[in-house]
């Protein structure tokens, strides 16, 4: 008889995403998530970042899918460092 070991199945890597949300009052709020919609409505329950708990509801303006934590964590800073205006265009968002 031959004993063998459990096989593993790898599990496929989460895909991260970096999010620009507009919040009620116009200003933005960036952040990154693995899962996405589960991380809007969190928001949008009072539940999520505490700067966008007093300026709800936030809509979702744009999230970019990134291959890692890492890749996300990059960005979101690259996002965070510009101008209010210079965010839309890093998604290529129209500014209307």
């Amino acid at each position: 008889m031959f004993m063998t070991e459990p096989m593993s199945i790898p599990t496929p890597p989460k895909t991260w995403y970096l999010y620009l949300l507009e919040c009620q009052d116009g200003t933005f709020y960036t952040g990154i998530t693995n899962a996405l919609e589960d991380r809007i409505a969190t928001h949008n329950a009072g539940k999520g970042a505490k700067y966008t708990r007093g300026r709800l509801p936030v809509k979702l303006l744009h999230a970019m899918a990134c291959l890692t934590h890492s890749e996300a964590l990059k960005a979101e800073i690259q996002l965070k460092k510009l101008p209010k205006k210079n965010k839309r265009a890093y998604f290529d968002i129209d500014q209307n």
